[in-house]
């Protein structure tokens, strides 16, 4: 399974009403898991900035 995130951990607050819930559900999905953090340019943002250009 591959999920994807535009946000960090820290910022998971955002999705879940409860910190509790956060925890457990960043817990359960790390657990075992390999984490592969990509940095870069969006290559849609950057479409996106191009046409409006």
């Amino acid at each position: 399974m591959i999920i994807t995130s535009n946000k960090p951990f820290e910022q998971w607050d955002e999705l879940f009403d409860d910190t509790s819930m956060t925890v457990a559900a960043i817990d359960r999905l790390v657990h075992h898991a390999t984490i592969i953090n990509c940095e870069g340019v969006s290559y849609r943002r950057k479409a996106a900035i191009e046409e409006i250009k």
